[in-house]
């Protein structure tokens, strides 16, 4: 995911929220090398950032029956990071967070209450066919980007391999 967000504008979006799981440590760690690499870039112009953490929505080999109680908990966590953070885009992959960031924006956007657009990204991993998340959030993102051509289809976007 950091990967992709190398060219990105620091002294537009000089306020970066990151949203990762409780239990990863090591993208925290990222996150903050990934920064350190942006304010030597942009200096005062690099703005702010903060790392948030909820729990994951489902964890590797959850059921998918629990893993709605679990999902329905990192949503709660998740409306008051997207509330504060009042993102103009999100940028989202993966399934530890995606799925709650991604309703929340969606829901404050629908609601009228902030104006965000959403990325999903798939996972370069996903060659055949769309995972859970992309699937869940297709309905409620703005755009849906694939990294394989067999996966595009009517709404979603093929850019080929955008981490590089």
């Amino acid at each position: 995911m950091l990967r992709m967000l190398t060219g990105l504008n620091a002294s537009r979006y000089t306020q970066r929220t990151y949203v990762v799981a409780d239990t990863d440590t090591h993208s925290s760690a990222k996150v903050a090398q990934f920064e350190e690499a942006i304010a030597g870039e942009y200096g005062a112009k690099a703005g702010i950032f903060n790392v948030s953490h909820i729990p994951r929505s489902r964890e590797v080999r959850q059921s998918y029956i629990t893993s709605i109680f679990t999902t329905l908990r990192a949503c709660f966590h998740a409306l008051s990071i997207v509330w504060s953070a009042n993102p103009d885009v999100v940028i989202s992959n993966g399934p530890g967070t995606a799925v709650p960031i991604c309703v929340c924006a969606y829901l404050f956007s629908f609601l009228g209450l902030q104006s965000t657009t959403i990325i999903y990204v798939e996972s370069i991993c996903r060659v055949k066919h769309l995972s859970l998340s992309a699937t869940l959030l297709r309905p409620f993102v703005n755009r849906l980007i694939v990294q394989w051509p067999g996966l595009q289809f009517r709404g979603i976007e093929y850019y080929g391999f955008i981490s590089q």
